[in-house]
């Protein structure tokens, strides 16, 4: 198994921190939200991981990791950005992670095991962490609703009510190539129609044109580190995570 990080991105949100790096190499706590991400996908198996580079690729070149460039960061989505590692995802199974989450290595062992072709991680109890980083949840939320199997209905959209939404999406993914092939035929016809081009909506469009996205629960904490007011509700998660990724002195 193989696992791609995505950190091609500007991560503008974030203001001076990423001035001079990508919010993967942002560090909290005494680590970078890239150790955590290497730390739980290693301990999921997951044997090579590279990393999309894009904005301040520089302050990868030190790191024991593959990398893909996207020299079209500033103008690309996320799906192209990973479609810089067109040759990984089309020729055996990867996880894909954002740049800007951490999350524990039951999760990401749990989307490797799953046998579909494209699976996505959902947090069922995604409420606390909304209403821990936003005043008002819905002001971020975006749809999620599941049919039975265990496949996603609805995905990306504008939810009326906390009611609707069953889940959040993470951020984190996992690829069969026919899974791959599907996402990336989205992406170009959407480019060729002009319509949203973001990882959500292409979700969307391959299940209203009849295509399987399915989804697993979060097995471990996580959390999405977007904007400064994210770090002072992340940080039990991270203390959390890092009893589990890391090794204490002795």
């Amino acid at each position: 198994m193989r696992a791609v990080i995505l950190s091609a991105g500007r991560g503008s949100r974030m203001g001076s921190r990423t001035d001079d790096r990508p919010k993967a190499l942002l560090e909290l706590a005494g680590r970078s939200l890239l150790d955590r991400q290497v730390a739980a996908l290693r301990q999921a198996g997951v044997e090579d991981v590279a990393v999309v580079t894009g904005w301040q690729a520089e302050a990868f070149a030190d790191l024991p990791l593959r990398r893909f460039h996207n020299p079209d960061w500033a103008s690309s989505t996320m799906v192209g950005s990973l479609a810089c590692a067109d040759d990984w995802l089309s020729s055996g199974p990867v996880l894909v992670s954002y740049g800007d989450i951490v999350f524990g290595p039951a999760t990401a062992r749990a989307l490797a095991r799953h046998p579909g072709d494209l699976v996505v991680a959902y947090d069922p109890a995604w409420l606390t962490q909304w209403s821990a980083r936003f005043g008002n949840p819905l002001a971020d939320a975006e749809s999620f609703r599941l049919a039975p199997a265990g496949l996603v209905r609805e995905i990306g959209g504008t939810p009326g009510s906390v009611a609707e939404i069953e889940g959040q999406y993470l951020g984190l993914l996992k690829f069969e190539p026919p899974g791959w092939q599907a996402l990336l035929s989205a992406l170009q016809t959407a480019i060729r129609l002009n319509t949203r081009q973001d990882t959500t909506g292409l979700l969307q469009d391959l299940i209203t044109q009849g295509g399987l996205v399915h989804a697993v629960p979060t097995e471990s904490p996580w959390h999405e580190f977007d904007h400064p007011t994210d770090i002072a509700a992340g940080t039990e998660v991270l203390k959390t995570l890092d009893r589990t990724l890391f090794v204490p002195p002795p």
